[in-house]
């Protein structure tokens, strides 16, 4: 048991993994699986079955990868926090960058770190996240403490893009990252309109709204800022007939 812990004054805390790499999951198991005031009561691979998880478990905190199938972790914490699931969201990723840190936080994120983190801090940083704390990489804020670090973010990464206009740097919504996975398997609008039974005009309205929130200049760009965040995964880039052909082969 790492020190410092002391199971008996506190209840034990349940967490669920959640990453596509089952030897990722089993290290991070292993380890907590040493601590007595922690137990791992389950496991996902993609998002929509972490979602599943996390709703039937509803454990006290959820260790997410953000470069996830199906759902990243980004749009999982969001859904999370829309349907009110008394959950703490712990973000690791091997994708880190500002903008994607706080992209993971505004969501409804209680921590970020990278994937390199060292067990015991991952430790200590769900214990202080049950205890209501946030934590960045080794920045630990309270409730008011993050707020201002997520304006003061806001406002530095929206005034290299946008000059003054920080408002408007806010992360997309379900409906545009849905947009956006489609873009990057190279779907046009007309196309991304017929899968999900929208009007044309509205895929143009979400991908106007999309450009400006990324602060690009076209679709192109988009797919680039999406793949290279993690947002997307590779391999969900493929074309439809190039899966089929995929399959095909095996």
């Amino acid at each position: 048991m790492s020190q410092g812990s002391n199971p008996e004054s506190k209840k034990q805390i349940s967490i669920v993994i959640v990453d596509d790499h089952r030897i990722f999951r089993q290290g991070i198991e292993s380890n907590l699986n040493l601590h007595d005031d922690m137990q791992v009561v389950g496991h996902g691979w993609n998002g929509e079955q972490a979602l599943d998880v996390i709703r039937n478990q509803k454990p006290d905190i959820a260790i997410m990868d953000i470069n996830l199938p199906l759902m990243n972790g980004i749009q999982v914490t969001r859904q999370i926090v829309s349907e009110r699931l008394p959950v703490h969201v712990v973000m690791v990723t091997a994708y880190d960058d500002p903008e994607q840190m706080l992209h993971a936080m505004k969501a409804g994120a209680s921590a970020y770190c990278a994937k390199e983190v060292e067990p015991d801090r991952l430790v200590e940083i769900i214990r202080l996240v049950v205890d209501g704390q946030y934590v960045v990489h080794d920045r630990v804020f309270d409730a008011q403490g993050i707020d201002g670090w997520l304006q003061d973010r806001v406002e530095d990464i929206a005034g290299l893009y946008y000059a003054d206009q920080a408002d408007t740097f806010t992360p997309l919504s379900p409906r545009e990252m849905e947009i956006l996975q489609f873009v990057t398997q190279g779907m046009s609008n007309r196309e991304i309109a017929q899968h999900l039974n929208i009007s044309h005009q509205t895929v143009k309205n979400h991908m106007t709204s999309i450009l400006r929130k990324l602060a690009v200049e076209d679709r192109t760009q988009a797919a680039v800022f999406a793949i290279r965040r993690g947002w997307v995964r590779i391999e969900d880039t493929m074309s439809r007939s190039e899966q089929d052909l995929d399959l095909g082969d095996r």
